[in-house]
């Protein structure tokens, strides 16, 4: 008889009004919804351990949204703690931007730091006289499309619904772990002979010297099964964002959509899955050296590529055709694994969670660093005229960055971090809340004592890109102090601290 415990729930976060999407500088407004969004939850439990697992089509999971979750789940009458629960993002940029705040938040206040915590606001604190800031879309006033706070509260009581629904349906339950392979995430950073780096960096040039880092191809499974040995659920573990439609104006859970309907067209609509995006701060689904062009504009500052060729290659990945292809190979390869056959369920596994608060160093900024970009600053205002868009926040990036950086490392030293670390059987879990390069996830792979691990990155928390020290030496966006709050430095202590974690869970299994 098992003793695991095993729910699942799945919840729409589709908004019934249009939203402003997030993750890109362009103002983009949902023009329809091309696939449905979802929350996935597992929950998990054995004697008196439990842990719940979401997934959510979001682009990332702000602290504040985290709070907002257990804040709902803190007086349940089920008996789940709150603090077990582990809310990730399979990175979508096709999905609802909200009010959401870093776990920085928790440590500074808006008085202690001005007041500025973005990059436009930093920038309207720099506005001449006269000048606005003009949103071309009219996101924060119109009524016809859903608001950041009233978002930020339909989602957190949405997650919220699916961690309880998914705790309350726990029963008798086992899994078989596995592991496939399909060609999806690539490294979306290029390097030049003058030592810089780009991310979407134009390879069609002579001075193009490389690919900055490596990719990782392989699909990390659980098929998790009921009490009566039916297959309930899915669990796969990729290092690719979901990011093949990521400039589009439609709503969107981009190739984890496709991977859904195809997987359930084989083994049967009520299939849960659970989609989990490993360390991949510098992947994406766009090959860099084979570069297809966008069907049409992007609207992306950082993606200039003024002489593409005609490639025979896949198709583009910055679209709907690329969307099918990465979806179809992630599917094809779940179900080459389920029909090659498995191994035998872990029904009675060790079980083990626990929570970490990783105190992390903060990436500062030097005084002639603030220096420089005072004067880049004032220096753009002085032959800027008319007023200001989204489009001068992108060209500002780098120098507005480092002045909100400036302001924050006044009151904070180290970044919070919450980790948590699962042993389940022979598999272990370790999560974060960057877009960490996937050499960190190399690195904590390669020497983790169990068969195999599942790293979950942009959970519980949103705290930007924690690039590698090639990145930060190369620069260009992902590597930006502005980038993240945490660098190369706090990325090597992640790797130990979370190594020593794992391997002290599984010291009796190699």
């Amino acid at each position: 008889m098992s003793t695991l415990k095993i729910g699942w729930s799945e919840i729409s976060i589709t908004p019934d009004k249009k939203i402003s999407l997030a993750g890109q500088f362009a103002e983009r407004i949902s023009e329809y919804v091309e696939k449905p969004l979802t929350v996935t939850a597992l929950a998990l439990e054995s004697g008196d351990t439990q842990g719940v697992i979401v997934s959510c089509d979001l682009g990332s999971v702000a602290w504040t949204l985290v709070e907002d979750v257990r804040a709902r789940l803190a007086d349940n009458k089920e008996g789940l703690d709150p603090k077990y629960v582990m809310i990730s993002a399979i990175h979508t940029h096709t999905g609802p931007s909200y009010a959401g705040q870093r776990r920085s938040a928790k440590y500074t206040t808006q008085k202690q730091t001005g007041g500025i915590g973005s990059l436009r606001e930093m920038l309207e604190t720099y506005m001449p006289a006269g000048c606005k800031y003009v949103e071309k879309q009219n996101i924060s006033d119109n009524p016809e499309i859903m608001a950041g706070r009233e978002c930020a509260d339909f989602l957190a009581e949405r997650i919220a619904k699916a961690v309880l629904d998914s705790w309350k349906d726990r029963r008798e339950g086992s899994f078989v772990n596995a592991f496939g392979r399909a060609a999806i995430g690539q490294c979306r950073r290029v390097t030049y002979s003058d030592g810089s780096a780009q991310m979407w960096g134009d390879t069609n040039t002579a001075v193009f010297e490389s690919v900055e880092g490596g990719n990782d191809n392989g699909i990390e499974l659980l098929f998790v099964y009921g009490a009566e040995k039916e297959l309930r659920g899915i669990v796969a573990n990729i290092a690719c964002p979901a990011q093949c439609v990521q400039h589009r104006l439609f709503v969107s859970p981009d190739y984890w959509g496709e991977v859904k309907v195809r997987l359930r067209k084989y083994f049967g609509e009520d299939l849960f899955l659970l989609p989990l995006l490993s360390a991949a701060g510098d992947q994406c689904p766009v090959d860099m050296v084979r570069w297809v062009a966008p069907e049409s504009d992007v609207h992306d500052p950082n993606i200039e590529h003024p002489h593409p060729l005609r490639r025979k290659a896949d198709p583009s990945m910055f679209d709907i055709s690329g969307m099918k292809v990465a979806g179809r190979r992630v599917a094809q390869e779940i179900i080459a694994v389920y029909e090659d056959g498995l191994d035998a369920p872990q029904t009675d596994p060790v079980f083990v969670h626990e929570v970490h608060d990783m105190q992390l160093p903060l990436r500062r900024a030097t005084l002639t660093d603030y220096n420089n970009a005072v004067r880049a600053v004032k220096e753009y205002f002085r032959d800027k005229k008319g007023n200001v868009d989204y489009n001068d926040v992108a060209k500002l990036q780098v120098h507005l960055g480092i002045l909100v950086r400036s302001r924050l490392q006044e009151v904070m030293n180290v970044v919070e971090t919450e980790v948590h670390i699962m042993r389940l059987g022979t598999v272990a879990f370790a999560t974060n809340p960057f877009e960490l390069f996937l050499d960190y996830g190399n690195k904590i792979r390669v020497r983790s004592k169990a068969e195999q691990t599942f790293l979950i990155q942009l959970c519980n928390g949103g705290d930007g890109y924690l690039p590698t020290e090639k990145a930060e030496k190369g620069g260009h966006y992902s590597a930006f102090i502005s980038s993240g709050l945490v660098g190369h430095v706090g990325g090597d202590q992640l790797v130990r601290e979370s190594l020593q974690r794992i391997n002290e869970l599984f010291a009796d299994f190699q």
